[in-house]
């Protein structure tokens, strides 16, 4: 234990670089390889990141009351603080502990959460640290997590002073997000559940432009880089951002825990993160409505099927006003739920979808719907593999409730799906492509090959089918020819679905023999 005991924090003062801090994270988390499997990391090192972050602002602040008005002073400010830490709960209390360190961590996160516990509403807990820190099983678990491998993981954490002062919360939080993005690298196809590509996120809150004082809101945030991202838009812009009301909704504990430590660790304080299914028990209500936000952005998981769907046929909150989704696809129901969301003036939504929800045939009637509320303003493709570890293609619906009159009964639709760079294994939108889908977007015009500004009425004449490409054609010599292309459409689309309706049956017979 000798190492233990010389093993030091740097100097307060000792600022420690972005880079230094990525590489010190990630090099942390690889001490669980051979321990757990790569899709627990999160479970363990994020926790530890809050807890010593956390720890070291408090005594930062602490200090600074010591030295502004004595002892006495600074105990009774430290009661005011943000976020406060009892006796007992401070990272160098378990940093003095030899024996089962996890079940001491434990009673630390436990004593922490429930000293800054949030408001009851409805029978939930709003806002606070409670739960904050996750499932606790597995710290107290020692074939998972051995004395040994929990004390080296916290003499790795205490070698920095993560402090404001050394580490400011705009670096703390890029590193967060990428110790979010190399976990995804790491778990593989489970990423999807709290991480979305964040270049695509760029894309999304450029073309929301949040404003200082507004209300953001994501019912199936994941970690919280939506959020954090709206309100990185703001900082960049040298705007206002700390008025700024943020609110999300994720039905997995362990991914609401980490979207509300995103959230502390860049900065932001006045937020609300509540853990619920969305579709089943909408957290943000007002008497018999949803609550109204300025902004509305997600990437809702795609086309599950263990969804109430009997429920959502005569929903409370009126979100079936498109119509009731097929059971193995609630795409619609979360569009809906989104559209229901945006506030009656300002209200505006960017959303994340793969490209099914734009012709599968079961959705006709919703999409037509949607075309007729005169909500919808863009469509965008994107290109492949910017769903994380999926070559699936995506699209992002773009939704106004108040569209400018210039755009009142129109849509653009705008084929970015060739707009995608690829390197290292990885798809990205670099920031030439973003500007481009920018540009089109706040132009609104026909833009040869590249974007197609359609009447809603043309859309309804076209059996409400929102494929872009379905509108948009190649550059070519010939020109585009609409109503061509729509009879072309017509006549593959038929051909196809008799050729499936065909093999379905031989199946069926063949099941029957």
């Amino acid at each position: 234990m000798e190492e233990h005991k010389n093993t030091q924090y740097r100097r307060p003062d000792e600022t420690i670089s972005l880079d230094e801090l990525k590489s010190f994270l990630w090099g942390a988390a690889t001490r669980l390889r051979g321990q757990i499997d790569a899709v627990g990391y999160k479970e363990y090192i994020f926790p530890l990141l809050f807890f010593k972050r956390i720890s070291d602002v408090y005594d930062e602040q602490f200090e600074g009351f010591v030295a502004e008005g004595g002892e006495e002073y600074a105990g009774m400010q430290a009661e005011e603080l943000a976020i406060r830490i009892p006796d007992g709960a401070h990272w160098r209390d378990v940093r003095e502990v030899t024996e089962n360190v996890g079940q001491r961590l434990v009673e630390a996160f436990i004593a922490i959460e429930q000293v800054n516990s949030g408001e009851e509403a409805d029978g939930r807990v709003i806002g606070g640290l409670d739960g904050i820190f996750g499932p606790k099983d597995g710290w107290t678990n020692k074939n998972k997590m051995p004395d040994h491998i929990i004390t080296s993981l916290i003499e790795d954490f205490s070698r920095y002073n993560l402090g404001l002062s050394s580490c400011p919360a705009d670096e703390m939080g890029q590193a967060y997000e990428y110790l979010v993005g190399k976990f995804a690298d790491d778990a593989g196809n489970t990423a999807q559940e709290f991480y979305t590509n964040r270049t695509v996120v760029t894309l999304m809150a450029e073309i929301l432009q949040p404003k200082p004082d507004e209300s953001i809101y994501d019912p199936t945030c994941g970690s919280g880089g939506m959020l954090v991202k709206c309100l990185d838009f703001l900082r960049q812009k040298g705007q206002p951002w700390q008025g700024v009301k943020v609110f999300g909704q994720e039905i997995n504990a362990l991914t609401a825990s980490i979207a509300r430590m995103n959230l502390y660790l860049n900065g932001v304080e006045d937020f609300s993160i509540v853990r619920e299914d969305t579709l089943a028990h909408p957290a943000f209500v007002d008497g018999s409505h949803l609550r109204k936000f300025d902004i509305v952005l997600a990437n809702p998981p795609y086309a599950i099927k263990q969804w109430n769907r009997e429920a959502f046929m005569n929903d409370k909150w009126g979100r079936n006003f498109l119509g009731t989704p097929p059971q193995s696809k609630a795409d619609y129901a979360f569009i809906q739920h989104i559209i229901a969301s945006m506030a009656t003036k300002t209200g505006r939504c960017s959303i994340l979808l793969p490209h099914g929800i734009l012709f599968r045939k079961e959705e006709r009637d919703m999409r037509e719907n949607l075309v007729k509320m005169d909500t919808l303003e863009a469509v965008i493709a994107l290109g492949h593999n910017l769903f994380y570890n999926s070559a699936m293609i995506s699209c992002v619906l773009v939704c106004q409730i108040n569209k400018p009159v210039e755009r009142k009964g129109k849509v653009i639709f705008i084929d970015a799906e060739n707009d995608v760079t690829r390197k290292n294994a990885f798809s990205y939108l670099d920031e030439s492509q973003i500007q481009k889908i920018l540009n089109a977007y706040n132009g609104f015009v026909d833009i040869d090959g590249f974007a197609k500004v359609v009447t809603n009425e043309e859309i309804i004449e076209a059996n409400s089918v929102l494929s872009i490409s379905y509108y948009v054609e190649g550059i070519n010599d010939e020109g585009f020819d609409i109503d061509d292309s729509i009879q072309n459409w017509k006549c593959s689309s038929e051909s196809l679905n008799n050729e499936f309706e065909l093999l379905v049956n031989m199946i069926t017979d063949r099941e029957h023999v």
